[in-house]
């Protein structure tokens, strides 16, 4: 039985809350040439081919772009180029390896040794080469065109691959340094690549005969230069693989999906002692768990036993014993969502997958205030840990490397037969019992529609298709349980290797709150109800659709051919940044009260234009009319996941903050101010005070969340009463929109993290979107406190967004949802844009009394 002490009460450090193109192997289908190019919003605007991407990646002229040198031998060797000395990198104070050397190690690394191939794998947010390191014996062209072979037949035909085990090189992955502040995986990545590169005993020898161990050098690499956690666009990267938002993640999973890993570690920092998962429940539902729980256990015991035969002590060192979540902790450090490396790998075939977490912590406070011979002790032990947990994987794959394949052949297996979830038995190792058991039931298909928004649809089908899901596009219409679909629907069949990763996308999740009182971070996700489109699961029955195999979703875009001015209703992400397009060349668009651009018929090619860019879709706008809008200039207090998706779409924003206004913020540039963190009115100087309430005459507000609330009420903006349910609480919630400016047309769901909702309303106050009255929670972890209030049973029925004029002027929204949460819920992006558009264009014209 596992001990009653929860994670939650260690000391986690900086851990807890917050792709690049490829040709397809010969052997595998159509689909797995699908990639996702670029980190744009334009998924017509996407290019393919090598010269592209070889001038986007800086490549030297010897080397060829990632994912094209599959049919090359091994070693594939690029001599990388070198950034310039950077002498505030952060890591040099820690006496490890700057960003800047590690290039000129990995290009002597190669110079020395035939078995250490380096390749560029694309680029971070701020621009800095991601390095891939492929470690294994030299290979010829054939050879590893066999490897090729073999990896895609144990995919696409695994009943059939048994017969290939002995000949295939098991292949294992190390990620280093995806948070940026949690430097030393990427010392011990270096140290291990120079130790299997040069060793040469028989054991080195043997172990790279038979695998292929793939090194991420760095994550995260302007994290690691700049000394912050997150990348150079804000967001915390081991948040984002369902979303995968972010350049980085993107990578990461391409190399998921092209070297198929049987075993993968992700090194992080800082729990004393090393923690190693497997970890508590609840675990996610869609994995083969019987298998992963097997190979992770035993792996995760293997690395203890290696830390541990390190000799560092409390006593001496200030070291503790490593501590293994599944067999330590009660609960609080899960594998429910799938938004970590480790907890999406096994989707791509992983059946062992590991967080690491090195003991000593150098970062935050400790990094500016502990001395530099102290921090530069930690960081050495630190590496040691790291590089005995690499060591120790690769030797438990040399042990178990038949069982290891057989095992990840098993999962696709199992996704190609229709097999049902598993329920793994109770005991299958030490400790796992009834509160282990997690499962879910695999539909039939998912049928995907553009019925709400083609644009949205074909985004999502764009997604899977870059995660490797295969989806096929109807030519006729069909019916499936009980209902018509037109020719041209997307299908999902779930019989197919990776129905594990289909199915944690699309279907609703599941509620989870009365098995479990701590979560470690989100619990609830849905691409199926929070991304745009239309998405049916079909539960049983024969599938009887006449259909192709999907590389990419069709086009959506299109202009009618009827004269007259055209609409444009704003339902997804696409149709605002094509809005914002227009109104950035000048175009006279109107808003109309049911959240439509009216555009003139003399716009007609702008409009062609952006259709064709974006994919979206235009109307006949018959005789509506609106407001004369403008664009919308947005001073924002927000997160840097909100700034990043409002620019995404298309937005001018201004960061600003409490200290930025005070210290002298000229208002004429802003239309709209948007708080959601960082802006406390009560904080203001007088002068700072007394210029917002001047703007607040002529300028619009949007808030969210907590702070939004705070300062909505301290400003004297609309007569609402903010509730906040339980902090920790989020998910997938039911949502019913009004026929209102903003909620008009908005998803019947929404996200929550730490929600609230509005009471008291005053009778300028309209409800846009309340929270479903037969229960708001779909899916995630949401419980009352404990004194029973703030649960989801407290906000049925409950303004969830509001809407209303000051009598100064403003036209003030407040949101008590989730909708930009770390650029994850696009189907709710518009609701903001459509928020920002009518209070933008409201404000200042005359304020009517209710």
């Amino acid at each position: 039985m596992r001990l009653s002490t929860a994670l939650l009460g260690v000391a986690v450090s900086a851990a807890l809350l917050v792709i690049p193109p490829a040709v397809a192997d010969p052997a595998d289908p159509p689909h797995s040439a699908v990639r996702d190019f670029g980190n744009g919003p334009e998924r017509n605007e996407v290019a393919a081919g090598a010269a592209e991407q070889a001038q986007t990646f800086r490549l030297a002229p010897d080397a060829e772009p990632y994912g094209l040198a599959r049919d090359r031998g091994y070693p594939r060797q690029t001599t990388l180029p070198i950034p310039a000395e950077n002498s505030a990198d952060a890591s040099i104070k820690l006496g490890l390896v700057p960003y800047h050397a590690i290039a000129p190690k990995l290009n002597d690394l190669q110079r020395r040794s035939d078995r250490v191939s380096v390749e560029v794998i694309g680029r971070s947010h701020q621009g800095r080469d991601l390095y891939l390191v492929t470690v294994t014996a030299p290979e010829s062209r054939d050879q590893a065109r066999e490897q090729s072979r073999i990896r895609g037949r144990i995919e696409n035909d695994p009943a059939a691959a048994a017969h290939l085990v002995k000949k295939y090189k098991a292949p294992i992955f190390v990620n280093a340094n995806i948070h940026g502040n949690e430097w030393e995986g990427t010392d011990a990545a270096l140290r291990a690549i120079e130790e299997l590169a040069t060793g040469t005993d028989p054991q080195t020898a043997a172990l790279l005969a038979r695998t292929r161990l793939y090194f991420n050098i760095t994550a995260n690499p302007d994290g690691r230069v700049n000394g912050v956690r997150a990348n150079g666009a804000g967001f915390d990267l081991n948040r984002d693989f369902v979303t995968a938002s972010q350049p980085e993640v993107r990578a990461m999973r391409q190399v998921m999906i092209d070297t198929q890993p049987v075993a993968m570690i992700d090194l992080h920092g800082y729990v004393n002692g090393t923690l190693i998962e497997p970890t508590t429940p609840p675990h996610g539902a869609n994995y083969e768990y019987d298998l992963f729980i097997t190979n992770t256990y035993a792996n995760g015991l293997g690395m203890e036993s290696a830390v541990n035969a390190l000799g560092y002590t409390v006593e001496k060192d200030g070291v503790h014993p490593p501590q293994i979540p599944f067999r330590d902790s009660a609960e609080g450090w899960d594998d429910w969502p799938p938004i970590f490396t480790p907890q999406y790998a096994p989707f791509h075939g992983a059946v062992a997958a590991h967080t690491i977490e090195i003991p000593l912590r150098v970062n935050n406070a400790d990094y500016n205030q502990q001395p530099v011979a102290e921090l530069r002790r930690r960081s050495a032990i630190n590496t040691d840990v790291a590089a005995a947990a690499i060591r120790a994987t690769y030797g438990f794959v040399q042990a178990r490397r038949d069982k290891l394949i057989a095992d990840q052949i098993e999962v696709f297996r199992r996704g190609t037969a229709g097999e049902p979830s598993k329920v793994v038995p109770l005991g299958i190792v030490p400790g796992f019992g009834p509160e282990d058991v997690y499962n879910t039931t695999f539909p039939r298909a998912y049928v995907i529609t553009g019925q709400r928004s083609a644009t949205a649809a074909a985004r999502l089908v764009d997604h899977l298709i870059a995660n490797d899901v295969r989806v096929e596009r109807a030519r006729h219409a069909f019916r499936l349980n009980g209902k018509t679909y037109p020719a041209g629907s997307y299908v999902v069949d779930m019989r197919q290797p990776k129905r594990g990763l289909a199915n944690v996308m699309l279907e609703p999740g599941a509620d989870i709150s009365p098995r479990v009182d701590a979560m470690y971070d989100i619990s609830g996700w849905s691409h199926g109800l929070l991304w745009g489109a239309t998405v049916d699961g079909i539960p049983s029955g024969p599938l009887h659709v006449a259909s192709e195999p999907v590389k990419a979703a069709a086009p959506t875009g299109s202009v009618p051919r009827t004269a007259g001015p055209l609409a444009l209703k704003v339902a997804d992400a696409k149709d605002v940044r094509a809005l914002n397009d227009l109104l950035a060349d000048g175009v006279a668009v109107t808003w109309a009260n049911d959240g439509s651009a009216i555009v003139p018929a003399a716009a007609r090619q702008a409009a062609r234009t952006v259709s064709d860019r974006y994919g979206v879709v235009f109307a006949p706008a018959g005789q509506a009319t609106g407001i004369p809008l403008s664009q919308v200039r947005i001073a924002a207090a927000a997160s840097a996941d909100e700034l990043f998706t409002l620019r995404e779409m298309g937005f001018a924003v201004s960061p600003v903050s409490t200290a930025v206004l005070n210290a002298g913020f000229d208002w004429s540039g802003t239309d709209v101010l948007f708080v959601s963190s960082g802006l406390g009115y009560a904080a203001l100087n007088p002068a700072a005070r007394t210029a917002l309430d001047t703007f607040l005459a002529t300028g619009g507000v949007v808030t969210r969340g907590g702070t939004g609330a705070t300062f909505n009420a301290a400003a004297g903006l609309l007569t609402a009463t903010a509730v906040a349910g339980r902090g920790d609480a989020n998910g997938v919630v039911r949502t019913v929109p009004s026929g209102g400016p903003v909620g008009g047309g908005s998803p019947e769901h929404s996200f929550v993290y730490s929600p609230r909702w509005f009471t008291a309303l005053g009778a300028e106050v309209t409800v846009e979107q309340s929270y479903a009255a037969d229960g708001p929670l779909v899916s995630g972890h949401w419980r009352a406190n404990a004194d029973g209030t703030g649960g989801p049973e407290a906000a049925r029925g409950q303004a969830a967004v509001v809407s209303g004029r000051d009598e100064r002027g403003a036209a003030v929204v407040l949101f008590g949802t989730e909708p930009l949460f770390r650029n994850h819920p696009k189907g709710l992006f518009p609701q903001v844009a459509r928020a920002l558009y009518w209070s933008a264009a409201v404000t200042g014209a005359p304020v009517t009394t209710p």
